[in-house]
């Protein structure tokens, strides 16, 4: 009987251990800014809502963009204090005109690419075809803009193609200040162009998502119409939090052999380290350690009693 109940006081003990180890927050899912899949009328505002307008049919959002019109549509506010974040969209063009540009971005009230803070994308039709371009000013007022063609970035000119749908991704690491866009195709999962550029100081300020043309007066009568879907700004998963209950000490000897004449070196017996933390044993263990405790702490005197 002495060595049942020794054993479990041993079964009582690890529960305890078990329950006191420490908890890990799950911090594995990124804070969402802002997300928008157009499923329903999302409110964006607009100053043309013949062109910029919520597409009930399509379950996208339609633009059409034409330059020195001052068109603009933009989303609800959002809450940025500054930081790393990424955001992301899809884009069809159905019609892109030489002359005529698209951009989207996260920026300030004043939402005019020409003024910051903000982070541009953009899509326009120049001399070297159908061209990707990425754009940001500073909260500093520098401007910073690179666009898929040879002679900017250095590669090779890189077009995109209309009636192909693409989903576009601009990551900004707020240690670095280095913005990057990637643009891949949407069907085929393949990239199809991707660079980089810093911004002179550290991207804050800016409170919504917006599409439009405000601060460009190229000509009239050129346009860029398409659709935009899956609206998504990001900010990176805060760094994992461990909260560390205080556990009792205990103090265990240290055996040892004193070294002797011998060229035989001393040998020192210490305690098994600790210090890697398994993952918690699942709590219905510790339980069940505890049950089984009541249990026979409680049917241990009924049976002495009957003899």
């Amino acid at each position: 009987m002495r060595n049942i109940r020794f054993f479990l006081l041993l079964v009582l003990a690890a529960a305890v251990i078990t329950l006191v180890s420490p908890v890990q927050a799950d911090s594995a899912t990124p804070g969402v800014l802002y997300q928008e899949n157009f499923a329903s009328n999302p409110q964006w505002t607009t100053n043309n809502p013949s062109s910029d307008y919520w597409d009930s049919t399509q379950e996208m959002y339609h633009f059409g963009i034409e330059p020195s019109t001052g068109n603009y549509a933009y989303s609800s506010a959002i809450s940025f204090n500054g930081g790393s974040f990424t955001l992301e969209y899809d884009i069809l063009f159905v019609q892109m005109d030489p002359g005529a540009t698209f951009r989207l971005g996260f920026t300030g009230t004043d939402m005019d690419f020409n003024k910051g803070p903000n982070v541009i994308t953009a899509f326009t039709n120049n001399k070297n075809g159908l061209i990707m371009v990425l754009h940001t000013v500073s909260p500093s007022a520098i401007q910073e803009e690179v666009t898929s063609e040879l002679s900017s970035y250095g590669g090779q000119t890189v077009n995109f193609e209309l009636n192909t749908t693409y989903h576009v991704k601009v990551d900004y690491n707020n240690d670095t200040n280095i913005i990057t866009e990637t643009v891949t195709n949407k069907q085929t999962g393949q990239p199809l162009w991707s660079y980089y550029i810093t911004s002179q100081s550290p991207l804050k300020g800016m409170n919504r998502i917006y599409l439009g043309n405000v601060g460009d007066y190229g000509t009239m009568g050129l346009y860029a119409i398409g659709w935009i879907d899956n609206v998504r700004l990001t900010v990176p998963a805060p760094a994992a939090s461990v909260t560390e209950t205080q556990q009792p000490v205990i103090t265990q000897p240290t055996y040892s052999i004193n070294q002797t004449a011998t060229t035989h070196p001393l040998v020192t017996y210490t305690p098994i380290s600790t210090a890697t933390k398994k993952s918690p044993i699942p709590g219905w263990v510790s339980v069940s350690a505890v049950g089984i405790v009541g249990f026979f702490t409680i049917i241990h005197p009924v049976q002495k009693k009957k003899r």
